[in-house]
C-alpha cells in the first residue's frame, strides 16, 4: 500500500518500504515513519553563538543533537556525511525523555536546552516535537537549525515549543533553490511563520559564482527587512566541501562587502567564517 509524506513539499509518495528524497522517511505498513526517530549521530554542548544565534541567551551553551538525513540535496554541504546517509549510518539510541535528562544533568555547566541541529533536524519532525514537548516541561529551552523546508501545518504546530531558531536563507533567487532541491517561497513562508512565534536568526552561506552578488543581496536584505529589520542575518563564508571540493573558497572582501549590503536594511548583520 502507498502512502504519501506531507512533512514537506517533496511530497514523496512512498511504495511499501519506500524511503523518501531526505532518507529519514519511510512507507511501514502503509503509514509514514521517522526512520531516525531517536537515532543521534552526534550530541555535543556547544556555545550558542556556533548555531550561530548571536542575539539569543549570548554566552550560553546548549546540548545539541543531530541525526541522519536532510530534504536538499546541496552540493556544498558542511555536514554531508550525516545529512547525506541514510538509515544504515551509525547511531546512539536516545528517547526523548533519555536526551531531555541529558540536558538537565548539564544544567550545572550552563547548559539551557537542547538544539536540534547538524543534520535537517524537520525530516525528524515526531523526535524533536516530542522532545520540544519535555524540554518546556522541564523549564528549558529549544533551539533549531534548519532549512526551512516544511510546510505550513506542521510548522505552526511545532512553532509554540521553539524558543530560538536559526533557518538557512541560502540565497534569493528560485533558480538556486530549484538546484538545491528546494523551494525559495516555502523557506521565506518559514522565516515569516516563526518570525511571529520566536526569536529568529538568518544564515546565508555565500558561494562564489552562485549567489554572491550585490544585487542579490540586496533583494534578500531588503525582504528579510520587510519581515522584520531586527532579524540578525548571519553572512557566512563557503570552504569547499563535499561535491563542490573543487571551488575556492569566497573571498573574505566579499563577505565584508555583502554584509554591508545587508547593512543599509538590517540592524544586526554578523560574518561568519571569515
Amino acid at each position: 500500500m502507498s502512502a504519501q509524506c506531507e512533512l514537506c513539499f517533496h511530497h514523496c509518495v512512498l511504495g511499501e518500504c519506500q524511503t523518501g528524497v531526505c532518507r529519514a522517511r519511510a512507507n511501514r505498513g502503509g503509514h509514514i515513519v521517522p526512520l531516525n526517530y531517536g537515532r543521534l549521530t552526534a550530541l555535543a554542548l556547544d556555545p550558542i553563538e556556533k548555531k550561530p544565534l548571536r542575539r539569543f541567551y549570548p554566552g550560553s551553551v546548549v546540548l545539541s543533537a543531530g541525526s541522519f538525513g536532510c530534504n536538499l540535496r546541496c552540493p556544498f554541504c558542511q555536514n554531508a556525511e550525516i545529512a547525506a546517509a541514510g538509515a544504515d549510518i551509525p547511531t546512539l539510541s536516545r528517547s526523548p525523555e533519555a536526551l531531555v535528562q541529558d540536558a538537565l544533568l548539564l544544567r550545572d555547566q550552563g547548559n539551557i536546552g537542547i538544539a536540534y541541529t547538524y543534520n535537517e533536524p524537520l525530516v525528524g519532525y515526531e523526535y524533536v516535537r516530542d522532545c520540544a514537548v519535555l524540554v518546556h516541561e522541564a523549564g528549558m529551552v529549544n533551539v533549531l537549525v534548519t532549512n526551512g523546508t516544511i510546510e505550513a501545518e506542521p510548522w505552526t504546530a511545532l512553532l509554540p515549543y521553539l524558543d530560538g531558531v536559526n533557518i538557512d536563507l541560502k540565497g534569493f533567487t528560485s533558480d538556486w533553490y530549484r538546484r538545491l532541491g528546494g523551494d525559495l517561497e516555502v523557506v521565506k513562508r518559514s522565516i515569516t511563520l516563526a518570525a511571529q512565534h520566536c526569536h529568529v536568526e538568518i544564515t546565508t552561506l555565500i558561494v562564489p559564482g552562485e549567489n554572491d552578488s550585490a544585487e542579490e543581496m540586496e533583494t534578500l536584505s531588503d525582504w528579510l527587512s520587510s519581515v522584520c529589520p531586527d532579524i540578525p542575518l548571519h553572512v557566512s563564508r563557503f570552504f569547499p566541501r563535499h561535491r563542490m571540493a573543487g571551488r575556492l573558497p569566497t573571498p573574505v572582501g566579499t563577505v565584508y562587502r555583502l554584509a554591508d549590503v545587508a547593512r543599509t536594511h538590517l540592524r544586526y548583520v554578523y560574518t561568519g567564517n571569515c
